[in-house]
């Protein structure tokens, strides 16, 4: 009842009785061909006659027509020989009918009903293997199915290793792409699937439906299995019969590897298979366009790793040969908007293997009157810019005086417009534009109205502008257009623009979540390593006087002052280098990269000046860096001299950027408002932030690090300007609505430390103990360590398993937030607590060994770091979780118009409130109190004299001996701000740099 023999035969009854499957006989397997003969001579027997009385007439037909197949299965693929069939004599034969587009020609439906899939349990293969499952198509096999039970202490995880190490990618049955297309591992609980078997690098992908927007599956409804849908969804006949046709494609990449003489490229294929999301939001999509045609607006929200790309290859053919039930073409053309170039070459490739017909997809790639004549000509699929649009009456008008006269009509005619990024490309000016060269009916005027932005009344309140947006937007609505558009982070318009609503009855139409990705493994989670460091500053007011200034525009001159200090970018990048040489460039097999974000083109300037100087200085070798901004720039000291990428990088142009970065020459790329958006460098790992990012802006930034790649464990974040709090409402709306734990506080893990000894499950001698076996030295392994390190960990785990299972989840969470705690912060924070290294050592594997609870998650994507080799100075706030606490509703514009003139306020009082909003909390008595230990420091002949012979770095060890005893000095009344002084490192390390500058700064100034 509980066996997997139970299960599988579950799966078979359902095929054989709701499924449209047949049972087939193992015996007629040939393991040598990896085919049904008799399945397929029987199915081109029924199917083509007449082909088949032509070829019997020679000797031995069947063995013919099976090594004519064998051979073509060999050279084109399983695919292919599918879709188009094989030559045999000359003559096409088809092994596979899918079906039409239309219902309009009933001979070729009823070919299509004359598909048999076939379901053969234990199979015997030639390498002597027998998977659980194999499905055929008319004879010609295109999955196996290996199963598992849970009930039995197995999972689908004991199935993929089964694949990977019991079932040979030289059997004739999984050689990639000549026989069987997909390979399942499965069981009660989670699906995944691999379309190709290499042994140990087979690479499983999850094939789940998700779980409250999480990874994983719902509870299965009437009773039945979380993997019902599998089956019974599917492979259903007719479902995965259309996944053969239109879906699964060869998927051609062009590698580039990095060599001594520049760049190696080779060509890589994979076969697509759709991930379940993708499946599903083109089937809902097609099905609900197919039911209410044109005029809707779809939102499709799906995160950064979703395979957008895919998805919208699938949805652009489908759209583009979509029919109602009344065999009426619901869509003429289909105009896919999108500024990747990458997206057009692969849409090509792609349809092509569906259609095999050349013409389908024209990109749009000279001018606006390619644009016009596309649309003229009825071209099915259109790609370009949105930038295109505007200028199209003017095209027509060029074309018109060569002589071609073209007359865009769209009536009668319906479009589908799928939107790669739902709010790119949406300034005002170009939606003013097109508003008065489109303001006609017809494809320009329609897309100029759904996906720019429109400007809506200055003076109204929030209230009635939210109304006067509603009353635009319905009224804007085109009945010949539908618009699917795709975005992982949607603006309030978005969602207001595309309205389609979809299961819950809001939009968007269709959602695979941040969450959902990272858990799935898709991409990495930006925020799960995030430092934040925090700037403390003083403002000493050198003038007499107090002068009245204008109080927005003196902050910004006080911003700058500071900002462009060469100390505040010098200490920066000394921070950033030093940072990756210790921590960074170790990952991912010693190829990791780095981004800096600055704020403007100037500060990216003077980055790459700081970054050059002190590489030069240290004389390092293994670091080198590229910057990318837009045009040129001069410097105010620098007046003579302009920067440009091309003179600051080299010689490099700005095109060849991205392929130079990839090479191993350069390991950091400065960045000024370039590269922060659609940028895809999966060795990406560290991320720099000298810049306010707010919003989407903060999630499309991070989100350069989330790409994965082999051996790419984690990523790394240290931002210089950014809370904690501001990334987190960044990121929510985008991620989903479950736990978070507090932002980490390194003292949390002396606490927790504590608490997990106070369970008494083991000792510090059981610790010690332990990790001397864990810590020996290579070269003194004797071959028993793995025994041993099991045989000290299974008494704590008999332990464990005598504790209430509350306790047992107790203990697990605090083990499992020391452990993840300690993996953040020691690579921050330089600890000299030998205790806690042993601890998260030995925790880390005893998390491992513990039983996994009911509720836990059956496989862990992340993985672990080893701390010892990576440490930083310094940290003021810990990692961000976006796992608790509710996603903010998002809002348009608020408070229009009523920004206050800029006011004039004393500068002493402008200092203040900058000193209060950048963290320092000095009152006038403590200013008071600097501003007396820095006089009384001048005074001193000892220290005047050592500022006007030293550096001012020589200066600083002479000025930081006689500190102490000034501040003793002026202890008495100032008690507050002596302890704080004296107690923390920190603080005490930043005023004594600001009192450097000072002092000696002071001192210098009267030499002069």
């Amino acid at each position: 009842m509980h066996t997997e023999k139970e299960f599988e035969h579950t799966i078979e009854r359902e095929l054989l009785q709701h499924s449209g499957y047949h049972q087939s006989n193992p015996a007629e397997y040939d393991p040598e061909t990896a085919l049904f003969p008799t399945e397929i001579i029987n199915f081109i027997q029924t199917t083509q006659p007449k082909q088949w009385q032509r070829l019997a007439t020679n000797k031995d037909p069947q063995k013919i027509l099976i090594d004519s197949l064998t051979k073509e299965l060999k050279s084109r693929g399983m695919l292919d020989v599918l879709r188009n069939g094989f030559k045999c004599y000359g003559k096409t034969l088809r092994v596979a009918y899918f079906q039409p587009n239309t219902a309009m020609n009933p001979d070729t439906l009823a070919q299509y009903q004359k598909n048999r899939l076939t379901i053969t349990r234990q199979v015997t293969i030639k390498t002597g293997r027998i998977p659980d499952i194999l499905l055929s198509l008319n004879g010609l096999p295109i999955a196996t199915i290996e199963l598992k039970n849970p009930l039995t202490q197995q999972t689908y995880l004991n199935a993929i290793h089964q694949y990977k190490q019991d079932r040979d990618p030289k059997d004739p049955l999984f050689v990639f792409k000549q026989r069987c297309l997909v390979h399942f591992a499965l069981d009660t609980e989670e699906v995944w699937m691999t379309t190709k078997l290499a042994g140990e690098n087979t690479y499983f992908l999850p094939f789940n439906k998700g779980h409250n927007h999480g990874a994983g599956n719902p509870p299965g409804e009437n009773g039945e299995y979380r993997t019902s849908y599998f089956w019974r969804e599917v492979l259903q006949k007719d479902s995965l019969l259309d996944i053969l046709a239109r879906f699964l494609h060869i998927k051609i990449e062009e590698i580039k590897t990095p060599t001594a003489t520049g760049i190696n490229y080779q060509k890589k294929e994979t076969l697509i298979f759709p991930r379940y999301h993708q499946l599903n939001v083109v089937r809902q999509l097609i099905a609900h366009t197919k039911k209410y045609k044109a005029g809707h607006n779809y939102l499709i929200q799906h995160s950064a790793g979703s395979g957008k790309s895919n998805s919208i290859a699938w949805l652009a053919h489908r759209l583009a040969n979509l029919h109602d039930n009344q065999d009426e073409k619901i869509f003429h053309t289909v105009v896919v908007i999108t500024d990747r170039t990458i997206l057009d070459q692969q849409l090509q490739n792609t349809i092509y293997q569906f259609d095999h017909k050349a013409g389908v997809v024209q990109k749009i790639d000279e001018n606006t009157q390619q644009l016009a004549t596309a649309l003229n000509d009825g071209v099915p699929i259109i790609i370009s810019t949105i930038q295109k649009f505007p200028f199209i009456n003017k095209a027509i008008e060029t074309l018109a005086k060569k002589g071609k006269t073209i007359d865009i009509t769209t009536k009668d005619k319906r479009f589908a417009i799928i939107v790669d990024e739902a709010h790119s490309s949406q300034s005002g000016e170009t939606a003013n534009e097109l508003r008065q060269i489109l303001n006609k009916d017809g494809i320009e005027s329609a897309i100029a109205a759904q996906i720019l932005a429109d400007e809506t009344e200055e003076d109204l309140t929030d209230q009635a502008k939210q109304e006067l947006l509603k009353e635009q937007i319905a009224r804007t609505k085109q009945p010949n257009l539908s618009y699917f558009a795709f975005t992982a982070t949607p603006k309030q318009k978005t969602l207001l623009v595309f309205d389609e609503p979809g299961e819950n009855g809001q939009s968007p139409f269709h959602l695979y979540t941040m969450r959902q990705a990272i858990e799935e493994g898709y991409i990495k989670d930006v925020l799960a390593n995030y430092t934040c460091y925090e700037r403390y500053y003083e403002l000493v007011q050198l003038s007499q006087n107090n002068p009245d200034l204008p109080r927005r525009q003196a902050a910004k001159a006080i911003a700058r002052f500071i900002e462009f200090h060469p100390h505040n970018i010098a200490q920066k990048v000394e921070i950033i280098i030093e940072h990756f040489r210790n921590h960074t460039r170790h990952k991912i097999g010693g190829k990791a990269k780095a981004m800096v974000v600055t704020r403007s083109r100037e500060h990216a300037v003077r980055y790459k000046r700081e970054f050059d100087k002190y590489i030069k200085a240290k004389g390092y070798s293994d670091i080198k860096s590229l910057v990318a901004f837009s045009g040129s720039i001069t410097l105010d000291e620098l007046p003579d001299e302009t920067f440009t990428e091309v003179n600051m990088n080299g010689g490099i142009k700005s095109q060849e950027i991205a392929d130079k970065f990839t090479s191993d020459a350069y390991q950091v790329l400065l960045v000024a408002n370039k590269f922060q958006t659609g940028f895809d460098q999966p060795l990406l790992h560290t991320m720099f932030v000298d810049k306010r990012l707010d919003g989407v802006q903060a999630v499309q930034t991070l989100s350069r690090l989330n790409r994965t790649t082999t051996g790419k464990e984690d990523t790394f974040v240290l931002d210089f300007v950014n809370k904690p709090e501001d990334i987190y409402q960044a990121f929510k709306p985008y991620y989903e609505e479950t736990p978070v734990g507090e932002t980490a506080d390194p003292q949390q893990l002396n606490d927790l430390s504590y608490q997990l000894y106070q369970w008494q499950l083991f000792s510090l001698d059981d610790v010690n103990q332990w990790c001397e076996i864990w810590f020996r030295p290579k070269t003194s392994l004797t071959g028993g360590e793995h025994q041993k390190l099991n045989s000290l960990l299974d008494p704590i785990v008999d332990k464990y398993q005598e504790l209430a299972e509350p306790e047992q989840e107790q203990f697990k969470n605090q083990l499992t937030s020391f452990r993840n705690l300690y993996l953040f912060l020691a690579q921050i924070i330089p600890y000299q607590d030998s205790e806690l290294e042993k601890l998260y050592a030995y925790g880390r594997f005893l998390l491992k060994k513990l039983p996994k609870s009911k509720n836990a998650p059956q496989i862990d994507l992340s993985r672990d770091i080893e701390i010892k080799y990576y440490r930083l100075e310094k940290i003021s706030e810990g990692k961000i979780d976006l796992k608790s606490g509710t996603a903010e509703p998002l809002t348009g514009a608020t408070a229009v118009g009523t920004r206050q003139p800029d006011r004039e306020v004393p500068l002493s009082q402008l200092i203040d409130s900058l000193n209060e909003r950048f963290g320092t909390n000095f009152t006038l008595a403590d200013q008071l109190f600097f501003e007396q230990i820095t006089e009384t420091a001048i005074s001193k002949d000892d220290i005047k004299q050592a500022a006007q012979v030293n550096s001012k770095e020589n200066f600083a060890p002479v000025l930081e001996k006689h500190l102490e005893a000034l501040f003793i000095e002026r202890m008495d009344g100032n008690e507050k701000i002596f302890m704080e002084v004296m107690n923390n490192e920190e603080f005490k390390a930043v005023v004594f740099e600001k009192l450097l500058a000072s002092i000696y700064e002071s001192l210098k100034g009267e030499n002069l």
